[in-house]
């Protein structure tokens, strides 16, 4: 086992997660209703197709930490995790940022207008119902996974060991969820950015 890398304080550590989630989900919750029409010279979607990338890349971190929690390589499985968090705040600001510079798009929009048609929900077929399907799972475990991870991490840092594990156990297939239909996500609805 390792040991403790940070000294124990619930209190404190419960104030400042709850603190950073709220603070970071109405950061998102908001700034997703607002657009900035500002020219950065390139296609600001590559910051979606950055945000496809990273989620990748944290999912396959995920599987490789448990793997190594499993085979008892502790150190690795905490390095892991640090990284897999590490991605995860650069993807929050990608996020944010391909948001804020492109809008919202539409899953079917064929003609870019804003609007999806009959006729575009047509061609668009079953495949629309699967996106919305994926989408409509993907957002509120996004939404509230936040804190777990923190709280997650935060037992694992400490030394809480049992606690860790039990959150982790809840924590990881979320987490493990929201990257993959993240970058399912983006390979669905990528077509229709303009």
């Amino acid at each position: 086992m390792l040991t403790a890398v940070w000294k124990k304080n619930d209190r404190k550590a419960t104030i400042l997660i709850t603190i950073f989630s709220i603070v970071v989900f109405t950061a998102v919750a908001l700034l997703s209703k607002v657009h900035i029409d500002l020219d950065l010279g390139f296609d600001v979607h590559i910051f979606a197709l950055f945000n496809a990338i990273v989620n990748s890349l944290v999912a396959v971190l995920l599987v490789a930490a448990l793997l190594s929690v499993k085979t008892k390589h502790y150190t690795t499985h905490r390095n892991l995790m640090m990284a897999a968090m590490v991605l995860s705040i650069l993807f929050l600001v990608s996020y944010i940022s391909h948001h804020l510079l492109a809008g919202e798009t539409k899953f079917g929009d064929t003609d870019f207008d804003g609007l999806v048609s009959e006729a575009e929900k047509a061609a668009a077929g079953s495949t629309r119902m699967v996106y919305f399907i994926i989408l409509v799972t993907h957002i509120p475990l996004a939404a509230i996974i936040l804190p777990f991870i923190l709280f997650t991490a935060y037992r694992g840092l400490t030394g809480d060991f049992q606690k860790h594990k039990k959150l982790a156990r809840i924590t990881w297939p979320i987490w493990f969820y929201v990257a993959v239909t993240g970058v399912i996500v983006y390979w669905m609805i990528h077509p229709y950015y303009h």
